[in-house]
């Protein structure tokens, strides 16, 4: 294999890792009693990596033109690894592991993915596979679990799962300068109130995990206006923001809210393909049910005007002209007061797959947080189950386990009042 010059995409997550920001994000999958050990994981997955083979390459080339290259030491045993807990454990202890292992770097003499397995208490078996997302982003990270990990495929491939108008609307190049306008003024507005998130992080972390049904706030937000799935997304994390910012800041406005995008298209193999546009939350909004109505809203306009596509083409245009404008414009939108917490939702298996015959009983994907953003949620479905994690640094954003509580309670509510 020859070696493959990195993508601007990947070039620019990978410059974003830092003394206090790893550039990887993790599923955590968890298994039913009777689950695979490494040795039987190890061969699995090296006899199907072929299907992956972006993750045998390890970075190379120079500082500025940096490359993927075939790692000719390649060891699958470097990559699917047994934690050295001395015992079994529990949700807690899962979670405290998680994060120990989310606070470590990946190697990068090597390819940047591993897998550590944890032995729980209740008989099962957890795999915490960090991928850098330099590789892959939170789609085509869905897509290696489909080949190398599930037995048979799950549902849709999410990969194909796309805005399949992406292609369309940025061949109308006229129509779009024509929204040009507007957009800026929508993406590049600013926080009135400034976010309890923004502040120095560390190399801490702390992970928390909740679920809900998906079918059931699928059906509450279509009751209510017509919202969509993703939009009772956000309302119920809105809904826990506020519970937990009442609890430790008293009352806040608004909190600007960034919204990852996929731009895949089916059948493409790129590892980060992605966009997005930022929303304000409404953390003063207790009714459940104006709250979503607020950010249906919202989001209505953002979809409608094509924003993540319109960002995604507006970054690349300024690439061409201006890698210093680019920058700038990068710089900007990364500022705490452009928005306060990403929260991304992508598909996962619409099936409960199986991992050499072991169901998989939660799948839960934490990602990292950045510099003055302590707080990042990201979700991933599961059989009709909406799996929320979070990732947070402890120092600023305490007991987020209880924020994490704040969902479950949050997506009861919004139920209820869809009645």
């Amino acid at each position: 294999m020859d070696a493959i010059a990195l993508a601007p995409e990947d070039r620019a997550i990978l410059d974003l890792e830092s003394s206090t920001v790893a550039g990887h994000a993790c599923k955590v999958v968890r298994l039913a009693p009777g689950g695979p050990s490494v040795a039987d994981l190890r061969v699995s997955i090296g006899r199907r990596l072929a299907a992956a083979p972006a993750l045998t390459r390890r970075l190379g080339g120079t500082a500025t033109a940096p490359e993927w290259e075939p790692d000719p030491e390649f060891d699958i045993a470097q990559h699917i690894v047994q934690t050295s807990l001395p015992e079994p454990v529990g949700d807690a202890g899962l979670r405290a592991e998680v994060a120990r292992l989310f606070e470590q770097r990946l190697d990068r003499s090597r390819p940047l993915w591993r897998i550590d397995t944890v032995d729980l208490s209740d008989g099962g078996t957890a795999l915490v596979w960090r991928l850098h997302h330099a590789v892959a982003d939170g789609t085509a990270s869905m897509r290696y679990a489909r080949a190398l990990l599930w037995d048979t495929a799950a549902g849709p491939d999410p990969a194909a799962v796309t805005h399949r108008h992406a292609a369309a609307h940025h061949a109308d190049d006229v129509r779009r300068r024509g929204h040009l306008a507007g957009f800026l003024h929508r993406e590049f507005a600013r926080s009135r109130t400034r976010s309890p998130f923004d502040q120095s992080i560390g190399t801490r972390r702390a992970v928390a995990f909740s679920n809900a049904s998906l079918h059931d706030l699928h059906d509450a937000a279509a009751a209510i206006d017509g919202a969509t799935l993703n939009d009772a997304v956000l309302s119920v994390v809105a809904g826990a923001l506020r519970r937990w910012v009442e609890h430790h800041h008293g009352s806040l406005g608004d909190v600007r809210c960034r919204i990852p995008v996929s731009l895949h298209h089916e059948g493409d193999d790129a590892g980060n393909r992605d966009s997005y546009f930022s929303v304000a939350l409404p953390l003063c909004e207790r009714d459940p049910a104006r709250r979503l109505r607020a950010v249906h809203e919202a989001t209505t306009l953002r979809k409608a005007e094509h924003d993540a596509e319109t960002m995604d083409h507006l970054l690349r245009e300024l690439g061409r002209a201006s890698p210093r404008l680019e920058r700038f414009c990068v710089q900007l939108e990364d500022s705490p007061r452009r928005f306060a917490v990403a929260v991304s939702n992508i598909p996962g298996p619409r099936e409960t797959p199986t991992v050499l015959g072991s169901a998989v009983l939660a799948l839960h994907t934490v990602a990292e947080i950045g510099e003055r953003h302590a707080l990042r949620v990201s979700v991933v479905s599961l059989a009709g189950v909406l799996c929320f994690g979070f990732c947070a640094d402890p120092a600023v954003v305490a007991d987020v386990s209880a924020m994490a509580h704040g969902v479950e309670t949050e997506a009861e509510a919004l139920v209820a009042a869809a009645g």
